[in-house]
């Protein structure tokens, strides 16, 4: 494997140097993406949230600063990824206000009924089975608790199904595809937002 596809194939779980790499350009690189789905969030006020697969850190930041009184917990499965968010999050995280894991969306250790708000940036192309996994996220979410899913894909440009093909594990997904499968796991409304110019795409399911 070429030193390219080696570090692209970091996007899914970064690891070693290259890992690092990554993870240091994601904070940056994703945030007027993110930017963009945080902008879909107007009539929620979340005491706890959680960030799934939280990558760097930063959008857990953003959350904290965008809910002043709210506690988030981040996840990620990357090792290199959890030790950057608690680096970027370090003094959220000394006041109490901020929680950062290692952990597997697909058989997360929280409890039923947690949070009132769910995030997801830039990470289901990598989860081991929509449906599975947000029926997951569907059980540590209080009863008409959001969950939003943001992507730089819609599943259908060009870019990103070109990626698909060189990086192991990783599905784009369409907005079809995924309200099918937040509908199975269990959320009661799903509405969708495709950005004007780009292939961003903003999902907020209700459970």
């Amino acid at each position: 494997m070429g030193i390219y596809k080696r570090f692209v194939n970091q996007t899914r779980k970064p690891e070693g140097y290259l890992g690092k790499m990554m993870v240091n350009g994601m904070n940056s690189g994703h945030a007027k993406m993110a930017d963009w789905g945080l902008s879909h969030l107007s009539k929620v006020n979340p005491e706890n949230i959680v960030d799934i697969g939280c990558g760097g850190g930063r959008n857990a930041a953003e959350l904290m600063m965008k809910y002043p009184s709210a506690k988030v917990t981040a996840i990620d499965y990357s090792e290199v990824s959890v030790d950057k968010a608690k680096e970027y999050n370090k003094e959220m995280i000394e006041a109490g206000r901020c929680v950062v894991k290692q952990g597997d969306v697909s058989a997360l250790d929280i409890a039923d009924g947690e949070y009132e708000l769910a995030t997801a940036f830039e990470t289901i192309y990598f989860w081991p089975g929509l449906e599975k996994c947000f029926a997951e996220v569907a059980r540590i979410l209080k009863p008409g608790g959001i969950f939003m899913i943001v992507n730089e894909s819609d599943g259908t440009d060009a870019t990103s199904l070109k990626f698909e093909k060189i990086i192991e594990g990783m599905k784009c997904h369409t907005v079809e595809e995924i309200t099918e499968a937040l509908k199975k796991a269990g959320f009661s409304k799903v509405k969708a937002d495709h950005h004007s110019k780009k292939a961003w795409i903003t999902v907020l399911a209700k459970k």
